[in-house]
This record gives C-alpha cells, sequence and structure tokens, in this order.
C-alpha cells in the first residue's frame, strides 16, 4: 500500500489483485513515465466549478474486471464532540479515528484505491498521520489524499473528481465510522458489482419515530405522524454507487443548488432505485463524547477476540 498526493498517479489494481501475499511484497507500481513527462504538481486542491458536468448515466460496462475506489470525506470539523481536532482526526485507543477508517477500507479485497479528502488546510497533515501509522496486514490498497471543500457535499464531488479512470465503482464512507467491519464493506461491494446502481448499509430502527411539526428550540412540537417502524431503516457506510451514476447525482445537485443528507438521497432524485443491505451494530457514527466510551469498548473487545 502507498500514500500519494492529489498530484501523483497511483497504480490500478483489479478488484482483488495483488492482495494474496500483500503483506509480504509492495503492489506493482506503475511504469515510468518517459524523460519528458511533466513533474506531478504540488499538492492543490481542485477547482469545485472545475467539475465537468456528468453525462446521462450509460449502461454498466461490459468489462469483465471490476474496479472499486473508496473515498472517505474527512475535512468536517465535529463540533458536537466538542473543541479540539477536527473529528476525524481525534484518537481513539491512541489512533485517530480516520486511521481506523482507512484501515477499515483497505481491509477489503475489493478496494484497490482509497481517496481520504482532508480538511482544505490540512492535506499535508493528513497525508503525514496516515505514513505515520501502519496498514493493515494484506491490505494493498493505495491511498490518495486531497484537499476538501467547505462542506461534505464539496468534499465528496472533490474525491470523486480525484478518482483515475478506468474505476466502475465507488464506496462513500464517513471517517466518523471508524469501527465498520470489512464484512460490510464487502457486502456493499458485491452487491455493486453484482447489478445494483447504488447500496446503503441499513439496519432496522428499534425505536418508534414520531414525524413533528418543527418549533423553537426547547418548545413542545405537536407529533403530525407515526411512520410504521417496519418499513424503516437507519442508514450507515459505506454506500456503494457505480461511479457514473454518482457523478451525475452530484452535476444535478450542483446545477440546481441544493443539498441532500447523504448520497444514496442525491441518487434517488435521479429517479435510480437504491437498495439497501443488512448494516452492522459496530459501524455507527461517532458524534458525541457517549460514542466515544462506546467505540473505545468495541475496541477492547476487539483486540482480546480478534487480536487487532
Amino acid at each position: 500500500m502507498s500514500i500519494r498526493s492529489a498530484g501523483e498517479s497511483p497504480a490500478v489494481h483489479p478488484e482483488g489483485a495483488g492482495r494474496e501475499g500483500a503483506g509480504d511484497s509492495a503492489p506493482a507500481s506503475a511504469a515510468p513515465a518517459p524523460a519528458s513527462a511533466p513533474v506531478a504538481a504540488p499538492l492543490s486542491a481542485p477547482a469545485p466549478s472545475s467539475t465537468p458536468e456528468a453525462a446521462p448515466v450509460p449502461a454498466r460496462s461490459s468489462r469483465s474486471v471490476h474496479r472499486t475506489a473508496a473515498v472517505i470525506p474527512a475535512a468536517g470539523r465535529g463540533l458536537r464532540l466538542g473543541p479540539g481536532a477536527p473529528k476525524a482526526l481525534r484518537a481513539l485507543s491512541g489512533t485517530p479515528m480516520l486511521v481506523h477508517a482507512v484501515r477499515a477500507m483497505a481491509r477489503s479485497r475489493a478496494v484497490s484505491l482509497v481517496v481520504v479528502v482532508a480538511p482544505p488546510d490540512g492535506a499535508d497533515e493528513v497525508r503525514l498521520l496516515l505514513e505515520e501509522h501502519a496498514a493493515p496486514a494484506g491490505a494493498a490498497a493505495d491511498i490518495v489524499v486531497v484537499p476538501g471543500g467547505e462542506t461534505r457535499q464539496d468534499s465528496v464531488r472533490l474525491g470523486l473528481a480525484a478518482l483515475p479512470d478506468g474505476f466502475d465503482s465507488v464506496l462513500v464512507h464517513d471517517a466518523a465510522r471508524p469501527l465498520v467491519p470489512v464484512e460490510t464493506v464487502d457486502a456493499v461491494a458485491a452487491a455493486v458489482r453484482a447489478g445494483a446502481p447504488a447500496v446503503v448499509p441499513a439496519l432496522p430502527v428499534a425505536d418508534t419515530v414520531k414525524e413533528v411539526e418543527i418549533r423553537g428550540a426547547g418548545e413542545p412540537e405537536p407529533v403530525t405522524g407515526t411512520p410504521e417502524r417496519s418499513r424503516l431503516r437507519a442508514v450507515q457506510t459505506p454506500q456503494g454507487f457505480e461511479v457514473k451514476v454518482l457523478a451525475a447525482a452530484h452535476a444535478q445537485v450542483l446545477r440546481e443548488g441544493d443539498g441532500a443528507t447523504d448520497d444514496a438521497g442525491m441518487v434517488e432524485r435521479l429517479g435510480i432505485e437504491v437498495v439497501v443491505v443488512p448494516g452492522h451494530d459496530e459501524a455507527f457514527k461517532v458524534t458525541r463524547p457517549l460514542d466515544l466510551v462506546l467505540a473505545e469498548a468495541v475496541l477492547a473487545r476487539r483486540r482480546t477476540t480478534d487480536g487487532f
């Protein structure tokens, strides 16, 4: 596994290629550029306005080799966790949450490239941070760090723009979900590979959910409805997409100047079906101090039972 800047071209591995014995040898590097080739540019953020408008979603490629990348937006500040470092850089058992999240993606044999979208002014810091922490055994995925935007939506779009040609699907994963099991990552990737254009992992909702009429903070809110709980699912990440489907969804949202709470919501606006696969209890989002306590407990259990 290698860690690169935005201006460098990572080696592209077919899905699963180079994973056997990956802990014993480095992945094959790209062929050297001719002597006249220009030197890679310094790390700089692609301009959001330069993102090309996506073409209509084409039919799935007929190629036998399916390549999957992961994009991890990690530019958020995480104010609900209190003052300090950006949320993705908060330590969890001595290791930043972002590192845990990158390792979770890199452990999957389906993923050959991980694009980490750093804070706009923190790409160098994030790259050095990732270089300081060992990759999981057997991981062969390349890692690219690019500067992000002001919003999560901007950061995901910049992450998509950083993908080299040749990738069929992309997994978008929250850095704040550091403990997602590799089985969940594999299940999402497999569903996209099998033909679903958009896939989300999710869990059945345990609590009764009420729709309310929104009032001011602290004021009583009248209940307007009670959705049928058996039909509700709490969505997690990574969310998987055909690359061109997600690019088309982001292009539409950019044109309309509107947003969505997740990438799957953008795809729904295109009229494209989003399917659900089973999520996992350990893929919860760390947003509050109590979540950190739970995450530490999960890691302690893993060290005891799984050895990592």
